[in-house]
């Protein structure tokens, strides 16, 4: 049997969809929450970064280990 499958968005392609959102329709609260639910995910990211760079520099330091 086969399923329906959506693709998978391209990256990058939900953040060009919400820079493109009119945000007319909005009320203040709503606006407010965006902002919110946008500082988390800007926090994510971060998080995210820094798990990156710590596993980086834990790789290059076990493989610059004799250096």
């Amino acid at each position: 049997m086969f399923e329906d499958i959506e693709p998978r968005p391209r990256r990058g392609e939900a953040l060009t969809a919400l820079g493109r959102e009119d945000l007319d329709v909005y009320s203040i609260e709503d606006l407010e929450e965006r902002i919110e639910a946008l500082n988390a995910e800007v926090e994510r990211s971060r998080g995210a970064i820094e798990g990156k760079k710590s596993k980086k520099n834990a790789a290059d330091a076990l493989f610059n280990f004799g250096s």
